[in-house]
C-alpha cells in the first residue's frame, strides 16, 4: 500500500520506517516544519519550580536543546500525553514520568490525581485549547512557555508531482487539524482527490477528521486512540 506522510520531516522519517516494516511504500511530503524556542523553554525552567506538562514529543526536543542547564530540573515531575513522549522524556533524563493514553483532557485529569498544583505547561503553537480548559475546571494553578511554533510548509508543485508519479497513494495519514487543513488548502493536492476517489484518509482523532471536506467524510476513518500505534492500525 501507498501510504502517504504528512508529519515534519524528522517525525516523518521514523514513521517511514515503521511503514516498510509494515510492508507498505511510504511517500513524504511534510506540511509543516517545527521552529524552536530553547530560550523561552529555559527561562520558564528556571522561574518556576513545579510539574511540568507536555503533550507532544516536540517540547521534548525542545528542551533537549538545553544540555547542562536541564539538569537540575530532571527531578522535577513530567506529565505527558501518550507512551512516545513519555519514553522520549525519560531518555532525556527525567526520573519522574507520568503518562496518560488519551489526549489532553486525560492528560488534565492525570495531573489532578497526582495533585500536581502550580504546573509549568510546555506548549507550542497552534494548539487545541482542551488541556488547559480541563486545568482550569480542575482548578489547577498552570502557567505555559510556548516554546515552540508548527510553521506551515507550501509543498513546490515539483514535490506533488514526484508524490502523485505512480498514481494516488492507497491512504494520507493525517497527525493534526493544522495538517489536515493545510492539505485540503492546497488546491493541487484536493484537486488530485476526487469525490469518487477510493483513497483512505486516516485520521489520529475526532477533531483531526473535521477538516475532512464533507464530500470525502466517507473516506474517512479515525484511530481508536490518539497515538500513532493505533493510526497504523488502521491500514
Amino acid at each position: 500500500m501507498r501510504v502517504l506522510v504528512t508529519r515534519p520531516a524528522h517525525s516523518a522519517t521514523k514513521t517511514a520506517q515503521r511503514l516498510r516494516d509494515m510492508g507498505h511504500e511510504p511517500l513524504l511530503l511534510p506540511l509543516r516544519r517545527p521552529v524552536h524556542d530553547s530560550a523561552a523553554a529555559a527561562a520558564a525552567l528556571a522561574r518556576t519550580s513545579g510539574a511540568i506538562a507536555v503533550t507532544s514529543a516536540e517540547a521534548v526536543r525542545v528542551i533537549s536543546a538545553l544540555g547542562e542547564r536541564l539538569r537540575p530540573h530532571l527531578a522535577r515531575r513530567l506529565f505527558a500525553v501518550g507512551d512516545a513522549t513519555a519514553e522520549a522524556a525519560k531518555r532525556l533524563g527525567f526520573r519522574s514520568v507520568f503518562s496518560s493514553e488519551g489526549n489532553g483532557s486525560d492528560l488534565a485529569d492525570l495531573v489532578a490525581a497526582q495533585g500536581a498544583d502550580g504546573l509549568l505547561y510546555l506548549a507550542g503553537m497552534p494548539r487545541a485549547e482542551t488541556f488547559e480548559g480541563k486545568l482550569r475546571e480542575r482548578g489547577i494553578r498552570f502557567s505555559v512557555a510556548e516554546c515552540y511554533r508548527m510553521q506551515p510548509v507550501a509543498p513546490d508543485p515539483a514535490e506533488i508531482e514526484a508524490v502523485f508519479a505512480g498514481g494516488r497513494p492507497d491512504a494520507v495519514l493525517f497527525y493534526s487539524r493544522q495538517t489536515a487543513d493545510d492539505f485540503f488548502g492546497v488546491a493541487e493536492l484536493r484537486s488530485a482527490l476526487p469525490e469518487e476517489s477510493a483513497i483512505r484518509l486516516l485520521c489520529l482523532s475526532q477533531a483531526v477528521a473535521e477538516a475532512v471536506p464533507a464530500a470525502l467524510k466517507k473516506n474517512a476513518a479515525i484511530a481508536p486512540m490518539p497515538d500513532e500505534k493505533s493510526l497504523l492500525s488502521l491500514l
